[in-house]
């Protein structure tokens, strides 16, 4: 395999790096988490009736509409594991390494909605949360995407930035960031719980 055909080198069109095979097994693998997630018993829209393009109130509505908060961090995984990827399977066509890189999610997404992580979210802050709704699990995917593409066509620092940048303005919108959703995921600190109770509503 010859480098211009490494899925981080040259810089050509997507619609040249996503064929028509790897877009059809993106669209099965999204389709496939969402009919996993529907007969995990995760609700489709939100309880409420109302399908919000955003949702900015810490409430029990929280992960159930399109995009929240919490898609910030999905933005920052797509720009992670692009990265990580990069580092690890340099080999890799760009086609395949999205494709792991969806699957990634999705797996993430089935795993988050299972009833461990939902009880685990539910020790920190967000005591009445009962997992994502199937259509902001899909934006979810969706967001990483875009912090994939984003990664991949910009400067390695321009994504630091963007990193930083999203990590520190949800700290101080909504006292979380993906590092600590994953402290408060491993081992939840009573500290920071009161620290991140003091936004939710």
């Amino acid at each position: 395999m010859t480098s211009k055909t490494t899925y981080h080198n040259i810089k050509t069109k997507l619609t040249d790096l996503l064929t028509e095979h790897y877009i059809a097994i993106t669209a099965g693998l999204i389709a496939l988490t969402a009919i996993t997630l529907w007969g995990m018993g995760q609700q489709l829209i939100c309880s409420c009736g109302d399908v919000k393009l955003w949702h900015g109130a810490l409430t029990e509505q929280s992960s159930q509409h399109l995009t929240d908060w919490f898609t910030l961090h999905h933005v920052l995984r797509g720009i992670i594991t692009y990265g990580l990827l990069r580092y690890f399977t340099p080999s890799l066509s760009f086609g395949t390494a999205f494709v792991v890189a969806v699957s990634l999610e999705a797996a993430w997404e089935i795993i988050e909605n299972s009833p461990w992580v939902i009880e685990r979210y539910r020790d920190t802050a967000n005591t009445d949360y009962t997992g994502d709704a199937v259509i902001n699990s899909m934006s979810d995917i969706a967001s990483m995407i875009v912090g994939y593409l984003f990664a991949y066509r910009s400067a390695w620092w321009a994504s630091v930035l963007l990193g930083v940048a999203i990590e520190a303005f949800t700290l101080y919108m909504i006292h979380d960031s993906l590092l600590l959703n994953v402290i408060m995921l491993i081992y939840p600190f009573e500290a920071i719980r009161e620290w991140q109770l003091a936004v939710w509503t």
